[in-house]
């Protein structure tokens, strides 16, 4: 039987509305889900057409700093409809491959719908994957030379993984609901593919959530370890003042030059003064030695 792919990009809204519902006989509240800027990803069946809203990322992200975009699909027996905001290329590259052997076409549009979604969640598999190496060696590099411009890239990769995990939990709540209905609108020689696009999703986003623990740590370990090189300065700091307190004590009593003052005139009152000093300082390092401060 004929089976059309419709790939509808920087169409005008209405124009596009009218193609969907007129033609097409969609659902005037799916047409308008999926024309919407922003809205989470959602699954919807209505009557005999299945409504797949997605999160992809965007054309231009090829690391954690990404973008998305939403993919809307439409799809039913006769006819696939994916409508995205911007370019995809997940879309693109299965496009090429239908356009490239009709045999894609006539595994059927469900089919196609499905691994269309595999493409997209492989793209976040891609770049989690990709970052793990990159963590690993933040992990070191805070270790021997830590920097604030390590902190400032694991703080801007915890808001961009908490941002994906928020995405990607979304879409594995829709495929773990399609997995386990009993009544699905997708063929049962299909549930092989839901059950592989769901663990997907579950891997990608418990990597997401492991990335963003690990990120957390790391800025959690990189804190206390400035801390706890400030606290070795501040001790340092602290020997330091203890130490000439005493000093600058002595030298001021006896630099205020009052007239009737017996220690001006003895002989040796300077090297007196001075031995002193040094006694002082000897006895304050060998007590703070002692305490194990030095």
């Amino acid at each position: 039987s004929l089976k059309i792919w419709v790939d509808l990009q920087d169409n005008p809204i209405e124009q596009e509305r009218r193609l969907l519902e007129d033609i097409f006989g969609l659902h005037p509240l799916a047409i308008e889900g999926a024309q919407r800027p922003r809205h989470p990803p959602k699954f919807e069946c209505f009557e005999d057409v299945v409504f797949l809203l997605l999160k992809g990322l965007d054309a231009q992200s090829k690391t954690v700093d990404f973008g998305t975009i939403q993919i809307a699909i439409f799809v039913a027996e006769r006819f696939l409809i994916t409508r995205h905001s911007d370019e995809s290329v997940s879309t693109n590259f299965l496009w090429d491959k239908v356009i490239a052997n009709d045999d894609f076409l006539q595994k059927g549009t469900y089919a196609l719908a499905l691994d269309l979604v595999r493409l997209t969640v492989d793209r976040y598999l891609d770049i989690l994957l990709n970052l793990e190496p990159r963590l690993e060696e933040l992990e070191d590099e805070i270790q021997s030379k830590p920097k604030d411009t390590l902190l400032h890239e694991l703080s801007d990769y915890r808001t961009r993984l908490k941002k994906m995990r928020r995405y990607l939990t979304y879409q594995v709540h829709i495929f773990q609901e399609l997995k386990e209905q009993t009544d699905s609108p997708f063929k049962e020689s299909l549930n092989h593919d839901i059950v592989d696009i769901y663990e997907r999703l579950e891997r990608a986003s418990s990597l997401a959530n492991l990335y963003y623990e690990l990120a957390s740590d790391l800025i959690d370990s990189y804190i206390s370890l400035a801390s706890h090189h400030l606290n070795n300065i501040m001790k340092i700091l602290t020997v330091v003042t203890v130490i000439f307190v005493p000093l600058t004590f002595m030298a001021g009593i006896y630099g205020m030059n009052f007239e009737h003052m017996p220690e001006l005139h003895y002989e040796h009152g300077y090297y007196f003064l001075l031995g002193m000093m040094i006694l002082v300082a000897v006895i304050l390092l060998f007590v703070f030695r002692k305490l194990r401060w030095l």
